[in-house]
């Protein structure tokens, strides 16, 4: 997919709320090292597995890529406005390539939790949906709901890898607290690090916004990652937000439209 974000694009995308714009950057900033590394964990164990399971890792772990690559280009844009966000990556950085090096076993819990955690932001971002819309840059806004319908559409294959490989409860708990702890710790410097070089971090408003939506956000993850770590838990006994399939089939016609329509016709 390319959605046209380039270095040009204003990462300050919903001037309307600029605190929720940089907590949604922040998120972006974890998939270029999150990302390839659940692609990663997702092929080795389809070399275990093989059959429809091992084909379907295949599919999820190239979804994954597609993902990240976008956010490659998003936060090259956060990047020139906001330098801070270096450190940030380069932490990101370090922690990723580390875990890499644990078992399969370990990282599939890993994969299962931080795919539990996006399918949690999918379904909070289906009842905040003003926040990308209105003045919001339709590109950008267009790149993130892409993203969560596709993790709503996935929202089964990592748990069933782990379940398949593993099935360990007491590793995935384990593997849940540490998904957790890296993702608010990410978004929590990476939020701060754009609020800071926009001159909004003492804005007393600013930190009125954010609590209010870290705390609606996380009504909505903890007791989702809580309930994933039961021996009777399967993502498909989570209720989908109906209108993402809905979406991503309307985008999948105009995106093969539009391809068709961009190929030269011969003379």
């Amino acid at each position: 997919m390319a959605f046209g974000i380039d270095e040009r694009t204003n990462p300050w995308w919903n001037p309307a709320a600029p605190e929720f714009v940089a907590a949604a950057n922040a998120v972006s900033l974890i998939m270029p090292f999150a990302e390839p590394f659940v692609a990663r964990t997702a092929r080795l164990a389809s070399k275990s597995l093989g059959g429809p399971l091992g084909d379907t890792a295949e599919a999820f772990a190239a979804q994954e890529l597609a993902h990240q690559h976008e956010h490659r280009r998003f936060n090259a844009a956060v990047r020139a406005v906001s330098p801070g966000v270096r450190h940030v990556e380069r932490a990101l950085r370090w922690v990723f390539a580390r875990l890499g090096r644990r078992s399969l076993a370990s990282n599939l819990a890993l994969t299962a939790a931080l795919e539990c955690i996006a399918y949690s932001l999918a379904r909070w971002t289906s009842a905040h949906l003003p926040l990308f819309q209105g003045g919001a840059d339709p590109v950008v806004s267009r790149m993130y709901v892409w993203h969560l319908a596709e993790e709503v559409e996935h929202k089964s294959v990592g748990f069933d890898l782990w379940w398949a490989l593993d099935g360990r409860p007491s590793r995935y708990a384990r593997n849940a607290v540490l998904a957790l702890c890296l993702f608010v710790a990410a978004v929590v410097a990476g939020t701060f690090a754009q609020l800071w070089s926009a001159r909004r971090l003492w804005n007393p408003l600013a930190w009125a916004r954010l609590v209010m939506w870290s705390l609606s956000a996380g009504m909505e993850i903890l007791p989702t990652l809580a309930v994933s770590c039961f021996t009777s838990h399967h993502p498909t006994k989570l209720v989908d937000p109906s209108w993402y399939a809905l979406w991503l089939r309307d985008f999948d016609t105009s995106s093969a439209t539009a391809t068709a329509t961009s190929v030269p016709r011969s003379t």
